[in-house]
């Protein structure tokens, strides 16, 4: 519950967003991924892995933020989003190379395939990254990689609710000059 006498709102607590768990839970597959099946040198293995990082990261940047500014917090989110769906298409990128060579393990879980309704069901009920770590370790790549685009997928609609709510609570809340405004003239009303 905010408090409607402060300036400053209750930033909340990161960790028990399923937007972030699920994005810690990506970040470690991606360093894994990264460290298992691409090459020493490789300048995807940075991008991934900063991209990753970079999701895991906005989302507690903009989770701090949101005790002074809902704006910075919505655009950090929006920034959270987009590095996951630049990592969703190295992933896909990853895929599509190995399908030139082997259609069948190259192939991208289509949203309705038995795996990614099976992985979906997983998704809805954990969020806990060693939970996955356990499950991808003894995989191929490219189980992985349909593993990591189905968790980018619940992860990138996550954050688009999340981006609705705080949308939502500024419209009805309003943001930083808003508050400013409304404790100033309550504070002349006192004065008076």
């Amino acid at each position: 519950m905010e408090n409607n006498n402060s300036l400053y709102r209750n930033p909340g607590n990161y960790r028990k967003l399923h937007s972030y768990q699920k994005a810690e839970a990506i970040y470690d597959i991606t360093c894994f991924f990264c460290g298992k099946f691409l090459r020493r040198g490789d300048r995807t293995i940075d991008q991934m892995v900063q991209a990753a990082r970079s999701g895991k990261q906005n989302i507690i940047e903009g989770c701090k933020a949101s005790a002074i500014s809902a704006e910075t917090e919505i655009k950090l989110i929006g920034v959270a989003k987009a590095s996951l769906h630049e990592l969703w298409a190295d992933y896909e990128d990853y895929l599509r190379k190995i399908s030139y060579t082997d259609p069948v393990k190259g192939r991208i879980w289509e949203k309705d395939s038995i795996e990614a309704k099976k992985m979906y069901e997983l998704s809805r009920i954990h969020n806990d990254a060693a939970f996955y770590m356990k499950i991808v370790m003894p995989r191929p790549s490219e189980t992985i990689a349909n593993i990591a685009i189905c968790l980018l997928r619940h992860t990138d609609y996550l954050l688009f609710r999340q981006l609705e709510t705080l949308e939502r609570q500024f419209l009805s809340e309003g943001g930083l000059r808003e508050r400013m405004t409304r404790l100033r003239i309550q504070e002349r009303a006192k004065k008076k």
